[in-house]
């Protein structure tokens, strides 16, 4: 059976280049520093975990066993109004690591994977009359 070929073209080490750079950038942010501090106890091994998630969602590796969905619901402190915040910070270390053909074809994917989580964390967290907590 012939493999998949990826989404488009970007390298392993490229994947691990650009979720070394945004959690870099992640562990000095004002306002996303402090929610990712309060789960992640290991960098290292949380990187790793999310270059198998885009290595998975790009390369189609299948080295990845997580379910995003779910960690971000039950962590409890993510808001919804943080997805433009990650997404901005990420398009940001994408354009400055990868080729701009590239950076655009993988902010696309990661545009995409954020609407599906804050749609799901919004569906999540809803006051008590069903209206959703966008903040």
């Amino acid at each position: 059976m012939p493999a998949i070929p990826p989404r488009f073209p970007v390298t392993p080490d490229e994947i691990d280049r650009v979720v070394a750079d945004f959690y870099a950038a992640i562990r000095v942010h004002p306002g996303l520093g402090p929610v990712f501090a309060a789960h992640v106890t290991d960098w290292p091994a949380h990187e790793e975990k999310i270059a198998r998630f885009w290595r998975n969602a790009i390369l189609f590796e299948r080295s990845y066993d997580g379910n995003p969905m779910e960690a971000h619901r039950a962590a409890g402190n993510v808001r919804p109004g943080m997805f433009s915040v990650w997404l901005g910070l990420f398009d940001s270390v994408l354009t400055r690591n990868l080729a701009p053909e590239t950076a655009a074809q993988w902010s696309v994917l990661a545009h995409r994977i954020g609407a599906g989580l804050r749609y799901g964390v919004t569906e999540g967290a809803a006051f008590a009359d069903g209206v959703p907590k966008l903040r």
